[in-house]
């Protein structure tokens, strides 16, 4: 079945095109979901959450623009929101004095997607959410801000510190290497 008669049929209550919308559609948020969140369960969860959320505003999609970009907007939502329940209040990791140095291009040649979403995964929790939303979802700081309820400058200073934790991480990873 196509996109649009997938999602038509969805909007009529059909359950088969429902599953098939969430075949679909599924391991690609789950992409996102896993950026978001520390854990499979959790990355789970926020997935089912954001699915519930889809078919719930499937209504108001409209067919304008692309479904996907539509789904995964969604998706980061749903994410950010469940990050915003379980914060206590943004996690500092001890890192803040690091200098800042240039790394070597060959250690992030070496990473493979699996290893670089490990990475991402293990920040802590207000360094991730931020980064994620700068350097993949490419949201400006001025709109992290907003979504999160931080000044921009907290956008900027997170992400400078998740890149320098990133680094080290990446460096220690080439010396072991070696």
């Amino acid at each position: 079945m196509k996109e649009k008669e997938l999602i038509e049929g969805a909007l009529r209550g059909d359950e088969r095109a429902s599953r098939l919308l969430f075949e679909r559609y599924a391991p690609a948020l789950m992409g996102v979901c896993q950026r978001y969140c520390r854990t499979q369960a959790e990355a789970e969860d926020v997935l089912q959450d954001a699915f519930i959320r889809l078919f719930e505003k499937l209504p108001k999609y409209g067919f304008q623009g692309s479904f996907a970009g539509w789904a995964r907007r969604l998706t980061v939502n749903v994410a950010l929101k469940t990050y915003q329940r379980k914060r206590f209040q943004m996690e500092q990791s001890g890192l803040e004095n690091i200098a800042e140095r240039g790394g070597s291009p060959t250690a992030y040649a070496d990473l493979g997607e699996q290893e670089l979403l490990a990475l991402v995964q293990n920040l802590p929790d207000g360094y991730r959410v931020v980064f994620n939303l700068y350097a993949i979802e490419g949201y400006s700081h001025k709109e992290i801000g907003k979504m999160l309820g931080i000044q921009e400058a907290s956008s900027r200073s997170q992400l400078l510190k998740a890149r320098k934790v990133l680094q080290a991480e990446i460096e220690r990873r080439q010396k072991v290497a070696i």
